[in-house]
């Protein structure tokens, strides 16, 4: 089978991880309900506002300025608000409206802008391993993220090496030893303001010697000190393509929802000190500014790999379109099929 069919019958309709026990109240949840549930919070603040603006309203220009408003503070971004409002004057302008036919417009609206980026992260079998490099600012989920895409594939009968590349922070390296150990996979690691360069370099030859077939490095996220990451990221790479000039092989900048809008201007930054290949936004349950993630797709175009929508390993989730467009604007997936 392959991987990509892999992933998504780990990742699949059901939901529920292989051999793993859903939390109490969780059983026969399957991946949609879940993803409604860890969206409740930004789908309140857009159906609230849709629910205030129409009823059975005529879409003429202040109801088009209206909802133009609602996505922009819904967090979508303003050049996502325009398109869908000028879609929308397109096809609808001067029609009388429901609240419902609204929602059904919008998340139509949205998934079309998001269908390009929903891309699952696959490794190359042609790289062994496939190098990722992961990258965030600290707190947005790095190295969780990391355990459970490591997990994700150690279940695939893949064997993922892990690198605790955020030497300045004995926390994470503790971390991610935990996650190894429950996961199974090693996790090179060194001491205290170890470099991070070295380390990789060292663990990029371990995991080819080992046969490994995905290597995932963890690096610090200190971005009050941009000059200083810049140079060591850049490091990084330089020195890992000594072993192997065609590394990294993929570049993940993982996001933090609660922090809305300030995720473009991470994005920006990081793109200017390495060459981002693809997106992992967590904590989505916890926050109310989920369609960040709409602006994110305007914006960049960069594949959005998984979503995170809770703490359990299975709530990190590839990401799809339609699914998602229709949780955020609190529509049932089956509904309107």
């Amino acid at each position: 089978m392959a991987l990509r069919d892999l992933f998504r019958r780990r990742f699949g309709s059901e939901g529920e991880e292989a051999g793993e026990a859903a939390p109490a109240g969780e059983q026969g949840q399957g991946f949609l309900s879940r993803l409604r549930r860890g969206l409740a919070r930004s789908t309140a603040r857009i159906t609230e506002g849709i629910g205030a603006l129409f009823a059975k309203r005529r879409l003429d220009d202040a109801a088009l300025a209206d909802l133009e408003d609602l996505l922009i503070q819904a967090d979508l971004g303003v050049a996502a608000a325009q398109r869908i409002i000028a879609s929308f004057r397109r096809t609808r302008f001067g029609r009388e409206v429901t609240e419902r036919e609204v929602r059904e417009a919008l998340a139509e609206e949205i998934a079309t802008i998001l269908a390009p980026v929903a891309v699952p992260l696959v490794p190359e079998p042609a790289h062994r391993p496939h190098v990722v490099l992961v990258v965030g600012v600290n707190g947005t989920g790095k190295t969780t993220t990391i355990a459970k895409l490591a997990a994700l594939w150690k279940e695939q009968g893949l064997s993922p090496v892990l690198v605790a590349g955020d030497t300045f922070r004995a926390a994470a390296v503790a971390q991610l030893r935990v996650w190894g150990e429950r996961t199974g996979c090693p996790v090179v690691s060194g001491p205290d303001g170890a470099d991070a360069a070295g380390l990789a370099y060292d663990a990029l030859r371990q995991a080819r010697e080992q046969g490994a077939d995905v290597l995932l490095i963890d690096t610090a996220g200190r971005l009050h000190n941009k000059a200083d990451l810049m140079a060591e990221l850049a490091k990084v790479v330089r020195v890992i393509r000594k072993l192997e000039p065609s590394a990294p092989h993929s570049v993940l900048l993982v996001l933090d929802a609660t922090t809305g809008q300030n995720a473009i201007q991470q994005v920006r930054v990081f793109r200017e000190m390495v060459a981002v290949t693809g997106l992992v936004v967590t904590k989505l349950d916890g926050s109310a500014k989920g369609g960040v993630v709409v602006a994110l797709a305007q914006e960049f175009g960069l594949p959005v790999h998984a979503v995170g929508v809770g703490e359990q390993a299975g709530d990190l989730r590839p990401f799809e379109a339609r699914a998602f467009a229709r949780s955020l604007v609190g529509l049932d997936e089956t509904q309107g099929v």
